[in-house]
């Protein structure tokens, strides 16, 4: 089965919440094809889980909440940028941004 573009799928994220009356940035970009993609949730500028898309067992994606707390963030994310340059991190402010996101 094909994949989406990551590119594609992040614009189509930030779209989704912008449409439900949110917002969402691109912080960092990666690969516009395969990339990795982290998403920063956060619910009127409070930060909220940080979650990543992986392919579990049975081939599916899911997101899985991954990182350490908010204020420990930046470094974090700038290690894993360091170690994969192809990796996305997307913030979406929106109070049910993890529903918008099992959508997906």
């Amino acid at each position: 089965m094909a994949r989406l573009a990551t590119g594609v799928r992040v614009a189509a994220l930030l779209r989704r919440v912008a449409a439900d009356g949110g917002a969402g940035a691109v912080i960092a970009r990666g690969d516009p094809t395969a990339g990795a993609l982290l998403v920063q949730l956060a619910d009127r500028g409070v930060d909220g889980d940080l979650v990543e898309r992986v392919l579990d067992a049975r081939g599916a994606y899911r997101w899985q909440p991954v990182g350490p707390a908010a204020a420990d963030r930046p470094d974090w994310l700038a290690r894993r940028r360091r170690t994969d340059p192809d990796l996305w991190v997307v913030e979406l402010d929106h109070p049910q941004a993890a529903g918008l996101l099992s959508e997906d």
